[in-house]
Parts: C-alpha cells; sequence; structure tokens
C-alpha cells in the first residue's frame, strides 16, 4: 500500500508530501557544513520505503515521520546530523509549545504596543501581533551567531521565549526596528559632541536628527562653548553662549518627534566651572526646553567649596583662564531652588563618573545620553536591556538559577544587537564597535519586593539590592569574557585598565539601571528600581481615552486576602496612597508603599545600593511630595554625592505645569511606568 496521507499535530489528515523529508534532512546535514544532495536524496528515499513498510495499514503521525528520520539517521550512524535533526525538533516543540500558552498582555501594554511597535502597511494598518513582534526581533538578533559560526537557531528560540515570556526586554529602538527598519538604528543611547564652531555645532544638530528619527535619544556636553558675550576671532562678533544654542537643539527635537514614534529626548549638560553655568541652571524656568533635560556636571571642587563654604574659580573653556570667582554656596543655592521648582537640573558627578572610566586614554566622559544612566564618550552609543525581576520570584523565594541564565541570554543578545546594528554615523559605529558597550539592567524592582514580603524603605531592601545587582554583575561580566574569549575582545580592551584584571572581555561594560519607560509598561511592572508610583489610578492613553488602572499585584492579593472592593480602589486613587487604609490588612500596608511615602534618604540610598555593582550609572528620581522644601532637596544632593552616586534627579509633585504623571484625579500618560515624571524618560 502507497502512503498518502499523514495526520498533523491537529488531528487533520493532509497529504503525504516526501519533499518535505528530503527538505529537513537537507537542513540537518547543512547545519553540519556536510551538505550531500545525492546522499540526502538516498536518505529520503530510504525514509518514504520505511514509512511505506510500517504504515502500510494505517495513517502515520507527523511524529511518527520525524521518528523514522531520527532512525535512518541513526542506522547510518550520521550521528552529527542526527543531532542537528533532535536540535530543529526540539527547537519547534519549544516554539509550538509557547505559542500554544496565551501572551498575557495589559490593557495599556496593547495600547502603547499598537502606537509605537507594531508594524503598519502603508496604509497605517497594523499588520503584526505582539507574538510576532518578539519573533521578529529574536530572529533578526540571532542571526549574528551565524557570523561567529554558532547555533542561531537554537539562540533565536532562546531570545524569542525570553522576550514573550516577558523575562527580558531590549530597548525600544531594538523592538521598534530590528528586523523590519535596521537603517534606523537599534541604540537607545548617544551621545554627540559640540565643539566651539558654528560648523560643529550645526552638524552636531544635523546628527541629532538623524539618531533621533530613529527613537534614539541624544546627549550633549555644551561645556566647550565661549561664554556669552565673549568676542569671535573669525567674525569680531559676540558669542551668544552654549544656551542660546541649546534652542536650536529643542526645536529640532520638536521637529522630529511630530513624526516620529515616540518624543525625542536630550541631555543637556554644563560644567559648574563654566562661565555661564548660572543662566544655564536658570534656563527651564520658564517653561522653555520642554525636550531637554539639564544636569549641571559638578566637580569635586567644586562640592568641596560647597562643604567647606569657600568660593571656585570660573573658567574660559577655550584659554582655560580664571574669568571669575563665585561663592560655591551661592550657585548652590541658585541650583536646589531650580530643582525644587521645576524638577531641573540634576547633577553629574563627573569626577565619580571617571574615576569608574576604564578607557582613560580615549578622554573624559563629560555627557550622558537623556536619563543620565549611560555616561558615554563622544560619537559613543550603548545598547540597553533590562529583565522584568517579578518572573524570579517562585512562592517567596528567589529563582537564582534561572536569573543567572537569563542574565547570559541578555548578554549574548545585547552583544548581538551591536553586529546587527546599522548606525547612523561612521564615527558611532566605528567608536561602539571599538568598545562594545552595552548595559543590561532591571525592572520590576518594587513590585519584586512585595513578591518577597520587602518593604522599599528598609536596610534589608537596600542589602537585597546590593546582593541582586552584584549577582547580575558577576554573572554579566562572566558571560562577556566567554564571548571575548570565543569571539574575541572589544578593540579597545589593550587600551583599557580591564586588561589588568581579565584575561578576556568582550564588552567595555555590561550592566545600567535604566528607566525603563515603555519597555515595562509592554513588561506588566514597576519602572526600573524606583518604587511603586501609586497603587490605582486612571492612566491617559489615545485621543484621550482613559483606562482605569490598578497594580496588578495589590489587586491580586486584595481578591486573595478578601478586601478586593471597587469604592476601595476609587478611594486610593484619589488619595494616593493605602496607608491611611485600617480595612487593608497592617502587613499588606507595609509592603504597598508608594513614591511619596519614601523619604528622600531612602531614595538614594536604594540608588546608591544599585550603583555599588552597576558598570555605568542607575537613573533613578527622587520622588518628592508637593510640600518638599528646598532643604530636602539639598539633603537628596549632598547624600547622593556622600553615597558615590554619579547622578542625582529630584522631582518635586506638581512642580511642572504639565506632567505625565499625578496621583490623586489626575491622569497619567499612557506611556508612563513610574520612573521619572516630567521629563523625557524612557528606553
Amino acid at each position: 500500500m502507497v502512503l498518502h496521507s499523514v495526520q498533523k499535530r491537529d488531528g487533520k489528515i493532509v497529504p503525504f508530501i516526501s519533499v518535505k523529508i528530503h527538505q529537513v534532512l537537507e537542513k540537518a546535514f547543512k547545519a553540519t557544513k556536510t551538505a550531500d544532495g545525492h546522499l540526502v536524496f538516498q536518505l529520503t528515499h530510504e525514509v518514504v520505503e520505511r514509512l511505506h513498510h510500517k504504515f502500510n495499514q494505517t495513517i502515520p503521525h507527523v511524529e511518527d515521520i520525524q521518528d523514522t528520520v531520527e532512525e535512518v539517521l541513526l542506522h547510518h550512524s550520521f550521528m552529527d546530523v542526527l543531532t542537528a535533526f533532535v536540535a530543529y525538533r526540539e527547537q519547534h516543540r519549544m516554539k509550538r509549545k509557547t505559542e500554544s500558552s496565551r501572551l498575557l498582555l495589559t490593557p495599556n501594554a496593547m495600547k502603547v504596543l499598537q502606537q509605537r511597535y507594531l508594524l503598519r502597511d502603508r496604509e497605517g494598518k497594523i499588520i503584526e501581533t505582539p507574538d510576532q513582534l518578539f519573533y521578529r526581533v529574536a530572529k533578526a538578533i540571532a542571526r549574528v551567531d551565524k557570523f561567529y559560526k554558532e547555533d542561531a537557531l537554537a539562540s533565536e528560540s532562546t531570545f524569542y521565549q525570553m522576550m514573550r515570556n516577558l523575562e527580558f526586554l531590549p530597548n525600544s529602538p531594538t523592538l521598534m526596528n530590528a528586523g523590519a527598519h535596521p537603517e534606523l538604528g537599534l541604540a537607545a543611547c548617544y551621545v554627540l559632541p559640540i565643539e566651539d564652531s558654528l560648523s560643529d555645532i550645526f552638524s552636531a544638530v544635523k546628527y541629532q536628527a538623524l539618531i533621533q528619527q530613529g527613537a534614539g535619544g541624544t546627549g550633549f556636553s555644551f561645556s566647550k562653548l565661549r561664554p556669552k558675550g565673549d568676542l569671535v576671532g573669525t567674525t569680531k562678533g559676540v558669542a551668544s553662549g552654549p544656551v542660546s544654542f541649546m534652542r536650536i537643539f529643542d526645536l529640532t527635537t520638536d521637529v522630529i518627534k511630530q513624526g516620529g514614534k515616540r518624543r525625542g529626548a536630550n541631555m543637556a549638560v554644563l560644567r559648574v566651572d563654566h562661565p555661564d553655568i548660572l543662566e544655564f541652571i536658570s534656563c527651564k524656568s520658564t517653561g522653555a526646553f520642554s525636550n531637554f533635560n539639564i544636569s549641571v556636571g559638578v566637580t569635586d571642587t567644586f562640592m568641596h567649596a560647597v562643604l567647606h563654604n569657600t568660593s571656585y574659580h570660573l573658567v574660559h573653556p577655550q584659554t582655560t583662564k580664571v574669568v571669575n570667582t563665585l561663592p560655591a554656596r551661592d550657585v548652590w543655592k541658585v541650583l536646589l531652588q531650580q530643582a525644587w521648582k521645576t524638577g531641573d537640573p540634576g547633577l553629574l558627578f563627573l569626577d565619580e563618573i571617571n574615576r569608574h572610566h576604564v578607557l582613560p586614554e580615549l578622554g573624559s566622559i563629560e555627557a550622558t545620553n537623556p536619563c543620565g544612566e549611560q555616561p558615554l564618550l563622544p560619537f559613543e552609543s550603548c545598547t540597553l536591556g533590562s529583565i522584568n525581576l517579578t518572573k524570579f520570584v517562585v512562592d517567596g523565594q528567589i529563582v537564582w538559577d534561572r536569573l543567572g541564565k537569563t542574565v547570559e541570554d541578555a548578554v549574548h543578545f545585547l552583544d548581538n544587537v551591536l553586529d546587527a546594528n546599522l548606525f547612523p554615523l561612521p564615527e558611532i559605529a566605528t567608536m561602539t564597535k571599538a568598545n562594545r558597550r552595552i548595559g543590561l539592567g532591571v525592572m520590576g524592582w518594587a513590585e519584586f519586593l512585595i513578591l518577597l514580603s520587602y518593604r522599599y524603605d528598609s536596610a534589608e531592601a537596600v542589602h537585597l539590592g546590593e546582593r541582586l545587582m552584584r549577582f547580575i554583575e558577576e554573572r554579566a561580566l562572566l558571560t562577556s569574557q566567554r564571548l571575548g574569549k570565543k569571539r574575541g575582545n572589544f578593540k579597545n580592551f589593550v587600551r583599557s585598565s580591564l586588561r589588568f584584571r581579565y584575561p578576556h572581555m568582550r564588552n567595555v561594560t555590561v550592566t545600567t539601571i535604566a528607566p525603563t519607560g515603555t519597555i515595562s509598561i509592554i513588561a506588566g511592572c514597576s519602572s526600573g528600581i524606583e518604587p511603586l508610583f501609586g497603587i490605582s489610578y486612571v492612566r491617559e492613553v489615545l485621543q484621550g481615552m482613559h483606562l482605569p488602572e490598578t497594580n496588578s499585584f495589590f489587586e491580586k492579593i486584595a481578591k486573595d486576602r478578601g478586601f478586593y472592593r471597587a469604592a476601595l480602589l476609587e478611594k486610593i486613587a484619589r488619595i494616593g496612597t493605602v496607608q491611611r487604609f485600617q480595612e487593608i490588612p497592617q502587613d499588606v500596608r507595609r509592603v504597598f508603599v508608594t513614591a511619596h511615602d519614601i523619604t528622600p534618604e531612602w531614595h538614594v540610598r536604594m540608588q546608591s545600593a544599585f550603583q555599588k555593582y552597576t558598570d555605568n550609572a542607575v537613573s533613578k528620581t527622587v520622588n518628592l511630595s508637593h510640600s518638599a522644601t528646598v532643604k530636602d532637596v539639598e539633603r537628596a544632593y549632598l547624600l547622593a554625592y556622600q553615597l558615590k552616586c554619579k547622578g542625582i534627579t529630584v522631582y518635586r509633585d506638581g512642580s511642572k505645569g504639565k506632567q505625565v504623571l499625578y496621583l490623586g484625579k489626575q491622569l497619567i500618560d499612557a506611556e508612563f511606568a513610574g520612573g521619572c515624571p516630567g521629563t523625557s524618560c524612557g528606553i
């Protein structure tokens, strides 16, 4: 009896097509680099003959056919090919298993995905599902393995599963562009140099536009520009100063973001010893520069002068001559007042950043990406990604082994992104590939603590933060060492101080704590290492649509413990905290603290705990209540300096005319995940 039919996994009976056997055998042989067309044909014929013999009275299942293929390969001792075929079966089995399970996304996650990430046709119709997005990205990034003669199919399956399971997500440009628009770039963070000439300034404007077109964020140090009123030698005119040129960059972002996939974002940095520092500190007081976060680059010299109430020098950036001397505390007071009033400026501790800079031969680091977590050299970029910590707690215990494996896979993924990326400028490609800087971080820290019954503002939580980040850092470094040994060290390894500590290293840095704006919404968890901003609230999404949202972890506990009430959630939304509600059990209130329940000290201590084991920097906002004082801002800034943070940002609730998240009856922006309200944040 000739074999005519086969039963599929869903039970359907379909025609038997022997060509499919030939195709899978051909793939298996190619995977072992031993492709032989005549041999594949002979083996296909033998498989078909065996099937005719075994199933002359019945219809075989598709698994029966694959078992027969294995029998034939084993019979002829093609062990390498058999191994490749078994791996192929397992990969597709896991893919089917994953696809059969439901991808659980919140309504806001779906809104964000539909608005920003899923592919559309020319008419604007969405032509991609979230699951297809993850597969698209996994396939594009795993393809890099072929270049290193590694198993791309296995990596594709691994990358797909950890994204689909919401255990790890890369920065937004990778999700948006990988496998679809790679020419727009896959990195989120860039720093561009600004030299003291019109040609260089407007070149930087052009480069900024190209980067933001692909959803990247840009950082700039304006410290090299001559001060306002200085004589311009070539024209005998008068310089307008750094702040005036910032307006051009701000306007460019306004133009680009009109057609972009997300808000454009910039960071402006000016050294505290620049002659125009007071103008810079106050530049956002009137609501200008809405596309900029600004940070003062402070030095140890300045901070010493503040602490000891002495003066410090303002230095001309071109001549390096002292042009003025100011009482440090006078400048400090203006800085604190503006931070209290508007949330800007933050501080970048430049000396602390450069103390940990392992490539001093390439120059000092003077600027960061828009949210401050990624110090970068001029023309350098960095690819970021974050692990969703909520996926690694089972029955109140941390699953360390699975977390460690995810760290390894995520470092592999991020290193691949560097090779898959098409950079917007050759200078950026050269610098980025020479250093191979990546930044693996975390999100969902607030819920992670809740699942473990830790209160955010406690010594135990701070200690756990150190322990967790040390684990991630050490595992990430080990993975980078293995990749360096196998694929080669980063080009500038021989110029870095890492060469004295390690024989191999693939990446100059491996860890960063980013604010995870939209990707934490997709993952359904809190932003970065921030505490919960609120428990229950209303989020405003597209075209004024309002979606009520309650923290899913609180909602589950409320239902499990029997105190869930719609009226209770409405009250919580109006007040913004659960601490006053006696109907909520005390042990629940203890762990469900929100940002405004936490004193500034604990915000900073948590940031410092993670910074201790983070190569790059930590994005963390010290959220203050509306009633907070300038003195509260000062305490936060001084503690951050004392605890060796690389930067610090505060935000007092209601201090901006428009912010992206409000407590009480106000609305929350669809793309805000709880990190830096009122600023351009998110990867």
